[in-house]
């Protein structure tokens, strides 16, 4: 049978032998990521070369007075009610069909050229112009997509809109019928 160990003795590596393992380890991860190193070097050297690792090392070092003067500004209610909206806007900006949006702002645009084009115009327009001009039919599509417009405009978008905390109106009633 064999006796039972009482001792243990460990093997201790020396300084020398742990830096050599430490070494190797990282030489390896520089050889495995060498390209992403690279890329990185290369952002460094532009960021360098146009001042901006001066202005975050300056940042950095004056980091709480800077977080300070932030916060400061981020408090006052018109700085609030500017990243309320711009991030509302933001989220507009995301329902917008731009392939649907595409024609009309080739529209104006062309509108805007012609106004630009004819801008210091003296010719007076009369009421028998404004009737005998829906005659052409550029003037009576362009009359009849304002008037579909102006009809979208008026339709009811309630059920779409959200407020500033982001929810719907119909998940703002749900969660009012559960707080009763």
């Amino acid at each position: 049978m064999a006796k039972a160990i009482k001792k243990i003795h460990r093997i201790e590596v020396n300084e020398q032998e742990k830096r050599k393992k430490d070494l190797r380890e990282v030489e390896d991860a520089l050889i495995d990521n060498k390209e992403a190193i690279l890329q990185s070097l290369q952002v460094l050297h532009h960021m360098h070369e146009r001042g901006i690792l001066s202005v975050l090392n300056g940042l950095l070092g004056q980091g709480d007075r800077v977080l300070n003067i932030l916060v400061k500004a981020a408090d006052k209610p018109e700085n609030t009610n500017a990243i309320k909206n711009l991030l509302l806007m933001v989220g507009t900006l995301g329902m917008i069909n731009v392939q649907q949006l595409e024609p009309f702002l080739l529209k104006v645009d062309a509108g805007i050229a012609r106004v630009a084009k004819h801008a210091n115009t003296e010719e007076k327009t009369s009421y028998f112009d404004l009737v005998g001009a829906l005659k052409d039919p550029e003037i009576n599509r362009a009359v009849t997509l304002l008037l579909n417009f102006l009809k979208g405009m008026g339709q009811d978008t309630e059920e779409f809109e959200r407020n500033t905390d982001g929810a719907s109106p119909a998940q703002q009633q749900k969660y009012g019928e559960t707080l009763e």
